[in-house]
């Protein structure tokens, strides 16, 4: 699919009769649903579809399309009552140069380091920097996948962050230090864990001006309400606010300064499509994402056509899904450019499909008063050198290839210059016209900088892309035991077929997502292997808050880290008629403490599995059939209960005895471990199912299923719905 020039003279760079080049300098209006050329002569309906684009001929319909388009886009703004005072205020100008968002989990471990109990933002961002020029903007992420596992609505997990509200505050001024700006997350569909007591707006807002963020991203919204901006304004901490918009921002353009949107199909076509809302509002920065793109050519294409910024998300609900060297590098080089040049980015005048004179190569200009900029894209697959673009030519002008770093000699011809440059096969191009006298301060330096990134052509660069690789964290073995230890029961060695899957919400079966297994060459998500399973020992309950008490009080363990350590405790003990119930709120380094202890260990989930399945693979503990009398009642209500006793439903027994394998409380076995996540799973599924969204940690009470769950440090961790159960080698 390419497009059709042969209506022009590439050669002498004329222009097709009745077209009329763009001009460089005039005077002063995502999602990725496409803005198509029209057939000519008709003004297009919206949204329209794509006329068969191997036939259109861009640089003779560029003029019209645009004719028609600024038409409706002044209808579409006048249907708004649209009001542009937002995009004119001070302190929100900053989004306009917010180029490079991240999205960051606060698992990750390049921002937190769980071993000496430190934020390290300076990692975090130097590797940034270091990969693809680094980000303008951050939103830390502290809420999905884990929120649902207890009663914590999306506010008080902000609380359980290392060092609480001071920590968080701290970590957002590391990154002012570093001129990055932050963002909070906010989703309406939390409203099945425990009620704050107030209003969505009114929380956020209050907890950005505590810890003095300077935005908040609202995931799933198609616009953040203007309340929001009523509220942020009304407690006088200004805030910018950045919907998942997709295509439906209306009237939310208004106070909505950014959004942050996902690929469409129209984007895999050889013609770029346009950005709507770059389109009605240039100053409304799109964060453009694709969050399990592997190779994200297209996506970079597109932002520099649109001159719009991206989400450079790679930590995906704790799976790394990294840059490859040849999109870091891209990127890096689109950033610079729009950081040099931020002004011209904004333009409002800013015109898509300027005249290119190559098939395949697609152009859109960012005119200021003494300069501009025309971002360049070849979509074809080969290299092209020669004459690439034409636009209207003013005597004195001078011309830059800001993608080589390099001044251009323009073939000026009736008022119109043609400007030669090399465009790399999927590659990116960038001219800066300059009239006389108005060389911009600091663009020598600018250039011999992209002079020195060009010298590193993007096709030599690494296109393949690796999942990162996991480490099952070791469990080093009991002193063996020739007899039954008391509360245990006894396992015996079998051949085991171990068939697992996760339950997690996003991921679907890619590479990387999941566990990786010590037998697997990499994460998954859906798991079978035949094990010979060694003879071991299995705790008959989960251990009771009685057994945890004795630890206790033979040790005196108290963690370095005790935020919510034995929440539900009451002065040191458990309450009065819970010694039978299973320990929460405990750690995985709380749980090892206490297995080093009592001279036990934490099962693999493998023998966890075994000891509640047997051999035949049933679905449940006591068969294949869901039986409600088996567990404790499913909890539906917005706070969570105590569990029940740990014997208090026999008939949900193993068939070796073991009992509470399911239903009452999540259970503690492995860790997996890779560069940036550490995580655990889960076995059992717990009681509490919070209501009111498919979002919420979802519950895993087959055999066959695990829950995935994040790991950061021990105060987020501990959950009033995850205990633990023993084993001893036999």
């Amino acid at each position: 699919m390419t497009q059709d020039n042969s209506s022009q003279d590439a050669a002498s760079g004329e222009l097709p009769p009745g077209e009329k080049a763009p001009q460089p300098f005039t005077e002063g209006l995502p999602h990725t649903l496409g803005l198509y050329l029209p057939v000519p002569g008709k003004v297009p309906a919206w949204p329209y579809t794509n006329i068969g684009m191997w036939k259109n001929d861009v640089p003779s319909l560029a003029q019209s399309w645009r004719d028609a388009f600024k038409v409706w886009r002044r209808e579409h703004l006048a249907r708004l009552g649209y009001n542009d005072i937002q995009y004119r205020r001070e302190d929100l100008k900053w989004s306009q140069r917010n180029f490079v968002h991240a999205q960051m989990m606060v698992e990750d471990r390049y921002f937190y380091d769980p071993v000496r109990r430190q934020y390290t933002i300076d990692r975090y961002l130097d590797d940034l920097e270091r990969r693809y020029g680094g980000i303008d903007s951050v939103l830390i992420w502290y809420v999905y996948p884990n929120i649902g596992i207890d009663d914590r609505n999306q506010i008080e997990l902000a609380f359980d962050l290392p060092g609480g509200i001071a920590g968080l505050k701290q970590a957002v001024a590391d990154f002012h230090r570093r001129g990055v700006k932050v963002f909070l997350p906010t989703m309406p569909w939390d409203h099945g864990t425990n009620d704050s007591g107030k209003s969505d707006w009114l929380s956020i807002v209050e907890l950005a001006k505590m810890v003095n963020a300077d935005g908040v991203n609202g995931d799933t919204y198609s616009g953040v309400p203007r309340v929001f901006r009523e509220t942020s304004d009304r407690l006088d901490h200004p805030l910018v606010f950045q919907p998942e918009s997709g295509t439906q921002l209306r009237e939310g353009l208004i106070w909505n300064n950014q959004s942050w949107g996902k690929p469409a199909k129209e984007m895999r076509e050889i013609i770029p499509p346009v950005s709507k809302l770059k389109w009605l509002e240039p100053r409304h920065m799109i964060n453009f994402e694709n969050r399990w793109g592997r190779d994200r050519k297209d996506d970079l294409h597109y932002i520099f056509f649109n001159g719009i910024g991206y989400n450079a998300w790679e930590n995906v609900w704790g799976i790394w899904n990294q840059f490859t060297d040849r999109d870091a590098a891209a990127l890096k080089r689109i950033a610079a450019i729009y950081r040099q040049f931020p002004e011209l980015m904004v333009s409002l005048d800013w015109e898509p499909y300027a005249h290119t004179l190559q098939n395949g190569v697609f152009s859109s200009g960012f005119p200021g008063p003494e300069s501009a900029l025309w971002t360049i894209v070849n979509r074809n697959e080969f290299d092209l050198d020669g004459d690439q673009l034409t636009v209207a030519h003013q005597d004195g002008t001078s011309y830059y290839d800001l993608w080589h770093g390099l001044p251009i000699k323009a073939k000026v011809r009736k008022g119109h210059a043609t400007l030669s440059l090399a465009l790399e096969a999927y590659g990116f191009g960038a001219v800066l016209a300059v009239r006389e006298g108005a060389v911009p301060t600091g663009l020598e330096e600018f250039l011999k900088a992209m002079a020195g990134h060009a010298r590193v052509p993007l096709q030599t660069l690494s296109s393949k892309w690796n999942p990162l690789p996991q480490r099952l964290v070791d469990i080093a073995p009991t002193e063996a035991s020739a007899s039954v230890p008391e509360g245990m029961l006894p396992i015996p060695a079998a051949e085991f077929e171990f068939v697992v899957h996760g339950v997690e919400i996003e991921g679907f079966t890619a590479a990387g997502t999941g566990f990786q297994y010590p037998w697997e060459s990499g994460a998954r998500r859906h798991h079978r292997h035949t094990l010979d399973i060694a003879a071991f020992y299995i705790d008959r309950t989960p251990v009771t808050n009685a057994y945890f008490k004795q630890f206790i009080d033979a040790t005196s363990y108290h963690p370095l880290d005790d935020h919510h350590f034995l929440k539900d405790w009451v002065n040191g003990a458990p309450r009065a008629g819970w010694e039978n119930r299973p320990v929460t709120w405990v750690s995985l380094e709380d749980v090892r403490g206490y297995c080093a202890w009592a001279g036990k260990r934490l099962p693999r989930e493998w023998e966890w599995q075994y000891a509640a399945q047997g051999t035949d693979g049933r679905l449940y503990p006591w068969g294949n059939s869901w039986e409600p009398g088996a567990v404790p009642a499913a909890n539906k209500s917005r706070n969570i209960l105590p569990p029940a006793d740990v014997d208090a439903h026999p008939q949900g027994a193993s068939p070796f005895g073991v009992m509470d394998m399911v239903g009452n409380i999540w259970q503690w076995t492995d860790e997996f471990v890779d560069e940036h996540t550490r995580s655990a799973a889960l076995r059992g599924g717990s009681s509490y199912q919070a209501q009111s969204s498919h979002w919420y940690f979802p519950p895993a009470y087959r055999l066959d299923q695990h829950g995935k769950y994040l790991l950061m440090a021990p105060c987020k961790d501990r959950s009033g719905c995850l205990g633990f159960r023993c084993v001893v080698d036999a």
